[in-house]
C-alpha cells in the first residue's frame, strides 16, 4: 500500500475510534423519552399546531359563574369543603385538551392526581382545544360538544378518562349526535338529558368560548396548561408529559395568590 493511502486508512480507523466513546457518552445524557401505554416511547414533544394564527375575531369569554363549596365547578371539578376565604382556591390552572391526542391521554391521570393533590389551592379547569381551520375541526368541535355535554350533566369527573379510552384505544366515533348519546347511555348517562344538554345553548356557548379561549392563549401544543393565565407547561417544555406535574408545582410557586 502506498504510503499516502495508508496514513489516510490509519487516520480514518484512528477518527472513528475516537468519535464512537463520544457517541456513546452523549447518547447517555440523552433525557428518556415518555413511555406510552403500550412500553412504546413516545416523542417529547406533543400534539403541534402551526403557529400561524387563523384569522377569527376574539371576544372575550362570559365569566363562570361563583359555585358555592362542595358543588362541581364549570370544569366539572369538585370544589374544595369549606366556607369564606378559606374555599376560595387561590391559583387557577387551564388544561387545553383533545380526546383524540395521545399525549392528553397520557396526561390524564398524572393530571387528576396532581389536581387532587393541590385541591386546597388550586382549580383545575378543563378546555378542549379547537383548532379552526385545521383538517381536525369538525373532529374537535364534536368532542368539545361531548365534553361540554357531559360537563353540564356533572359527568366529567366520572367519564372523563373514559372518553380517551373510547377515542384513543377502541376508535370509537363520538362526533355525532346519536353515536354520543348512544355511548353516554352505555355508561349510565340518561340518553333522553345528555340529548338535552348536547343541543342547549349553554353547550353552543361554551364551544364557542373554548375556541375563542385557544386562540386568545396562543396555544401551540397538546396538551398546554396554563396557571393563572400567565406560566404555562406542555410536553415540550417539561420534557416529555412525565415531567408536566413538577413544573405546574413550580409554576404555582412562582405564581402569586389571587
Amino acid at each position: 500500500m502506498k504510503p499516502l493511502i495508508r496514513t489516510t486508512v490509519l487516520l480514518a480507523v484512528a477518527g472513528g475510534l475516537l468519535a464512537a466513546p463520544v457517541a456513546a457518552e452523549a447518547a447517555s445524557v440523552l433525557p428518556r423519552l415518555p413511555i406510552s401505554p403500550n412500553g412504546g416511547q413516545l416523542p417529547s414533544f406533543g400534539h403541534q399546531f402551526d403557529t400561524v394564527r387563523p384569522s377569527v375575531p376574539i371576544r372575550q369569554p362570559a365569566p363562570a359563574p361563583a359555585v358555592p363549596p362542595e358543588q362541581v365547578a364549570p370544569s366539572g371539578q369538585t370544589a374544595s369543603p369549606g366556607s369564606g376565604p378559606k374555599a376560595q382556591r387561590t391559583h387557577e390552572a387551564v388544561e387545553f385538551f383533545w380526546y383524540d391526542c395521545s399525549h392528553s391521554a397520557l396526561l390524564e391521570q398524572p393530571l387528576t392526581r396532581w389536581a387532587a393533590e393541590h385541591r386546597s389551592d388550586v382549580t383545575l379547569r378543563r378546555v378542549p382545544a379547537i383548532w379552526t381551520g385545521s383538517p381536525d375541526e369538525a373532529e374537535q368541535r364534536a368532542h368539545a360538544r361531548l365534553f361540554y355535554a357531559l360537563d353540564r350533566l356533572g359527568e366529567v369527573d366520572r367519564l372523563q378518562a373514559e372518553v380517551f379510552r373510547a377515542v384513543r384505544e377502541r376508535h370509537t366515533d363520538l362526533t355525532t349526535e346519536r353515536a354520543a348519546a348512544d355511548w353516554a347511555a352505555g355508561q349510565g348517562v340518561d340518553a333522553a338529558e345528555f340529548r338535552a344538554a348536547y343541543r342547549s345553548a349553554e353547550v353552543d356557548r361554551a364551544v364557542e368560548d373554548a375556541q375563542q379561549l385557544f386562540v386568545r392563549d396562543g396555544i401551540t401544543e397538546l396538551p398546554t396548561v396554563v396557571v393563572d393565565g400567565a406560566g404555562r407547561t406542555s410536553p415540550t417544555k417539561a420534557g416529555g408529559v412525565d415531567g408536566m406535574p413538577s413544573a405546574l408545582d413550580r409554576l404555582v410557586a412562582e405564581q402569586p395568590a389571587r
